[in-house]
């Protein structure tokens, strides 16, 4: 590539240690990838969070929410560490996690056949 033709730009990351100020385990909070994460508040997170935090915030903006696992792919972030930054927000109270479902809450077959009829009649 000829030295005169512009550089696309290309995103600065930060290193991954930066993001978790060298820790290797969540304090007090421990998730897992496919834990579901909403945000505490809704609208605006509030300033003087790092961007990684505020991005994270916006995409599990209440009433939905993300696995741990897809907040992860949709940041670029390895697995660890974003568990890392997320159980760092649980234990500031930002985030709302929920474990995922028991095998039995869902393979309740007469529930799955409620669903259904109900969906039927819409």
């Amino acid at each position: 590539m000829p030295q005169d033709e512009p550089q696309p730009a290309r995103r600065r990351r930060t290193r991954l240690y930066a993001l978790t100020d060298g820790r290797t385990a969540a304090p007090h909070t421990v998730l897992t990838m496919d834990t579901t994460i909403t945000a505490a508040a809704g609208g605006e997170a509030p300033g003087g969070l790092p961007t990684e935090w505020r991005a994270i915030l916006a995409m599990c903006a209440p009433p939905g929410g993300l696995a741990v696992a897809e907040i992860a792919a949709r940041m670029h972030i390895r697995l660890t560490p974003m568990t890392l930054l997320l159980g760092e927000l649980a234990d500031r109270g930002l985030i709302h996690h929920r474990p995922p479902l028991d095998r039995s809450e869902t393979t309740d077959v007469h529930l799955l056949r409620k669903i259904r009829d109900n969906l039927a009649r819409i």
